[in-house]
């Protein structure tokens, strides 16, 4: 039988290995497999399992979880840090056997598994700062929403020292020794190189909430993380809150200059010609911008993502091919997403022969990211004459009138407009604007789900 293993005193791993798992959520590689992790907290008057484990490695997870004898019906808390299906989608099973288990979650969390488990279950709802007792431990809730959907919180076992994050701290690296203090020398750089990837893919989109998260653990006394994914840490944890912080502190440019991102590709050079071309007409309204331009196909996508982080307008071109836009411009622009990119002026350009699609398909694409976007985009058949040079030119000055003017509304709501702080009650993610948000730039809601926060 699988057995449980202890990580402190009634606290216990029940996961499941995954050792030859090689893609995980579709887009990430996993070299070293994965593992799916739960735990086990045994307190004085209740018993509590956090988080469950992903549908298909149920048997070997709950041969643990019998390896601790435990009577189901004496479980008295499901505790649910995050719904993603590799986490929370055995809660459904599990509540076969322990029938008088009450679900814990925040609100998003306890919503969205009410469609994940597809049955009733009694719930427990909490926020941020909220305790349940288990007799003689305590559990306090700390919400870390967008860590990295808009349900994740922390639970911090007080007595213990023990705080369980699920996504975060974690990694796709399958240990049978479970712990990360326990890994050889020998494999150092391969855990390593899973928990920057992990982090990268994962938490990368969500700097500004990882530190938000930070700060919110940071006086908190702590010598055991327990992880959703890969070993457990235990001891030096200031070690992995330090390079969390290091990993998401990004260094905003401070010499003050516009700068602009042109990614594009190009067959024959013709849209190489407008890029450069449009290039020219923004350096001529704003002389001293920054403009970098990238043929895609000769650099590496995240050293250009990198510099879009902190560009004011990005500008992608390609030429249309077989009805669309070329893959080395799409596969850049599904790598950008709304929570990072929105909000910056862009546009589409390119040549085509005979039909044109790849414009209008680029917009789409930035239009979904919530780009300021500038339409229409240029479109130039074949190679361009002098005359459609000139609109290149022209489309470049319009691009720089159009990034003053983003620039000076941010300028003026910073200086000028009194600030509310609106929560979403959806994911609960605060905003501090003039106005609620006509949409939540974090999970989409609506400006109904707003509300004023009194300070």
């Amino acid at each position: 039988m699988m057995q449980a293993m202890e990580v402190k005193k009634d606290i216990y791993w029940v996961g499941s290995l995954d050792p030859e798992l090689r893609v995980f959520d579709v887009i990430m590689y996993t070299p070293y497999g994965t593992t799916y992790n739960s735990y086990v907290v045994k307190g004085s008057e209740k018993t509590a399992i956090f988080e469950t484990v992903k549908e298909k490695t149920f048997d070997q997870y709950l041969e643990r979880l019998q390896s601790l004898n435990i009577d189901f019906d004496e479980i008295g808390y499901i505790i649910v840090d995050h719904t993603e299906p590799d986490h929370a989608g055995s809660v459904a099973k599990l509540l076969d056997y322990a029938k008088n288990a009450k679900v814990v979650g925040s609100a998003p969390a306890i919503r969205f598994l009410r469609q994940i488990a597809n049955r009733p279950f009694q719930e427990v709802v909490v926020k941020h700062g909220d305790t349940l007792s288990l007799g003689n431990k305590t559990l306090r809730f700390i919400e870390a929403p967008f860590l990295h959907w808009p349900d994740s919180i922390y639970t911090y076992v007080e007595e213990d020292h023990v705080l369980m994050t699920c996504d975060s701290f974690g990694s796709h690296y399958c240990f049978d020794g479970i712990f990360r203090d326990l890994i050889p020398a020998d494999k150092e750089n391969e855990y390593m190189d899973a928990l920057k990837y992990y982090y990268d893919c994962i938490m990368g989109p969500f700097k500004p909430h990882v530190l938000k998260a930070l700060d919110k653990i940071k006086d908190l006394e702590i010598d055991t993380i327990c992880t959703g994914h890969g070993p457990i840490l235990r001891g030096n944890i200031d070690f992995y809150r330090d390079t969390y912080r290091k990993w998401s502190t990004e260094v905003a440019p401070t010499d003050g200059k516009t700068r602009v991102v042109i990614p594009y590709v190009s067959a024959y050079g013709f849209t190489e010609d407008l890029a450069n071309k449009i290039a020219e007409g923004i350096k001529s309204k704003i002389n001293d911008a920054i403009i970098d331009l990238y043929n895609v196909i000769y650099h590496n996508q995240e050293e250009i993502l990198d510099k879009i982080y902190w560009a004011d307008a990005v500008l992608f071109g390609s030429p249309t091919i077989n009805g669309d836009a070329l893959e080395p411009v799409m596969e850049l622009l599904i790598k950008m997403n709304p929570l990072v990119h929105g909000g910056k002026v862009a546009a589409a350009f390119g040549s085509f022969g005979w039909s044109g699609e790849a414009v209008p398909n680029i917009e789409a694409r930035l239009k979904s990211l919530r780009m300021k976007l500038v339409t229409p985009g240029l479109k130039i058949n074949f190679k361009p004459n002098e005359d459609e040079l000139l609109q290149a030119f022209n489309f470049g000055e319009t691009i720089a009138d159009k990034i003053v003017e983003n620039i000076n509304k941010k300028t003026k709501k910073v200086n000028k407009v009194e600030l509310k702080t609106w929560k979403c009650t959806s994911c609960s993610e605060k905003f501090e604007t003039a106005n609620a948000p006509q949409v939540c730039p974090a999970c989409g809601g609506g400006q109904d789900k707003f509300v004023a926060v009194t300070k």
